[in-house]
């Protein structure tokens, strides 16, 4: 199986070199955006290329305002800071996730509860939440969510979107919304999937993005908030060191962060941008051949979920049990095919250990089978 697999994967990328995971493309505008901004010589972050990234972004994912920050990270950070995370705060992630999620959460000073995945969508499972809810929370006089022990508030739930694929965001959000919960929604990996034809990430009170090297289209490093134009405000306040504009005066009216984007990474992405619908197209295409390809071989390959689009960011088998998996990744890679185990579960992490957390047996069964396999847009595909 591993012979044909090498060949297969390498005919579709046309190449014996080594395979990655996901590696970005450039065809389109790139080089002639990017030449532009250095030859403006405005290359930090302010430039016509910030603004017109923010615009083009709102207008691809109907978010009333995008804010680009230098990183998926900040972003989070940003948009949990904006959902009034304050320290000693309790904030709902699932423990499947990459470690960013609770990362961002800790910045804030705040504590993550870990709630299990359902493995219908590898994201965080509404049923587990409520029922872990009902179990330990409760809402005060003032419609506050608390910890029944320890009493402290409840303030957000981040629920990320695995791969690309859509958590059941809707019944997620009537969850939230009967705790008086605000969703931040973890769209790092999911810019140009939908649930119903809504975008993720527009589901929330926040939404926040991921431009990596590795993401579906890249700025080299950045991200994105997405959210209302009052909340976007703020944002751009707290991104921009929260100074107070003024001609020449260095005034500030709070603690900010150095977060907005360089007018040179967002150059990038108005290039990207214009070719996601193309890239998603493709990378569709991909996962389709790749479905076909191991059906013959018993193996699973997770799809979408219903009423879903998937961008297909990373595509993602489902081994027998950690053995298979194990065998899989080192078998793959010997031969040159760059394939990743999805990461290791938040509570086993030493930073995450204590923290409040769910039964997470689903959790538990998708770390020792999953397996990510590559997913960058083949550039014949292109052609």
């Amino acid at each position: 199986m591993y012979d044909a697999i090498n060949s297969f994967i390498k005919d579709i990328y046309e190449t014996n070199d080594p395979i990655f995971l996901h590696q970005p493309i450039f065809v389109g505008n790139e080089a002639s955006y990017v030449q532009d901004t250095v030859k403006s010589t405005i290359v930090s972050s302010i430039g016509k290329y910030v603004e017109k990234f923010e615009s083009d972004l709102e207008e691809y994912t109907s978010s009333p305002k995008a804010i680009v920050t230098v990183n998926g990270t900040s972003a989070l950070h940003l948009g949990l800071l904006l959902a009034d995370v304050q320290p000693g705060d309790y904030v709902i992630t699932q423990s499947l996730t990459f470690i960013a999620t609770c990362n961002a959460i800790n910045y804030c000073d705040a504590k993550p509860i870990l709630i299990d995945v359902d493995l219908d969508t590898l994201g965080l499972s509404p049923s587990c939440l409520e029922e872990w809810l009902l179990d330990n929370a409760y809402l005060d006089n003032l419609k506050q969510c608390r910890t029944i022990k320890g009493n402290n508030a409840i303030k957000a739930c981040v629920p990320m979107h695995t791969f690309g694929h859509a958590v059941k965001i809707s019944k997620l959000v009537e969850v939230c919304k009967n705790w008086n919960i605000a969703i931040v929604e973890d769209a790092a990996e999911s810019l140009g999937s939908l649930y119903k034809n809504q975008h993720l990430g527009t589901f929330g009170k926040i939404g926040t993005l991921s431009f990596n090297g590795n993401k579906i289209i890249t700025t080299g490093g950045g991200g994105a908030v997405l959210t209302n134009k009052i909340i976007g405000e703020k944002a751009k306040h707290l991104s921009t060191t929260a100074k107070i504009p003024h001609k020449y005066e260095y005034d500030y009216d709070q603690i900010g962060f150095n977060y907005r984007m360089p007018n040179l990474n967002a150059s990038l992405g108005c290039a990207q941008l214009e070719s996601i619908e193309k890239f998603i197209e493709i990378k569709r295409r991909l996962a389709a051949t790749y479905i076909n390809f191991f059906k013959d071989y018993n193996v699973e390959f997770f799809t979408e979920p219903k009423d879903c689009r998937s961008n297909y960011w990373l595509n993602t088998l489902i081994l027998e049990d950690r053995k298979k998996r194990d065998e899989f990744l080192e078998q793959t890679i010997k031969r040159g095919i760059m394939t990743r185990p999805i990461w290791k579960l938040m509570n086993d992490l030493p930073m995450y250990q204590d923290s409040l957390q769910s039964n997470l047996k689903n959790s538990k069964w998708l770390e020792d089978r999953v397996v990510n396999i590559p997913s960058g847009v083949p550039a014949n595909f292109i052609l």
